[in-house]
């Protein structure tokens, strides 16, 4: 098994403890409304809303092009005469 694995085993199996173990009600004062719930609905809406925000921020982002023009790498790559004359004359030469 990988690290990450073993890793993301760890701290689901910590944090489902965690849950297990707060499972009473208690008072939440939210703006200007004060409810209670179990503090397990709100760790387990917390752990959600965190692990959704955590991928959204590590995802890849897109590269753009900065000057807008939609130029493709690998148009240079496809033409046959993309070294300068020093270049070949480089190579040529032993």
């Amino acid at each position: 098994m990988r690290i990450k694995t073993m890793v993301i085993i760890f701290i689901t199996v910590l944090l489902t403890v965690v849950l297990m173990q707060n499972t009473e009600q208690v008072k939440f004062n939210f703006l200007f409304s004060t409810f209670y719930m179990p503090k397990l609905v709100m760790l387990t809406a917390v752990s959600v809303i965190a692990f959704i925000l955590g991928v959204l921020v590590g995802r890849p982002k897109k590269v753009r092009s900065i000057s807008g023009n939609h130029h493709d790498d690998d148009d240079d790559n496809n033409k046959p005469d993309t070294l300068s004359d020093e270049d070949r004359d480089y190579i040529s030469h032993p």
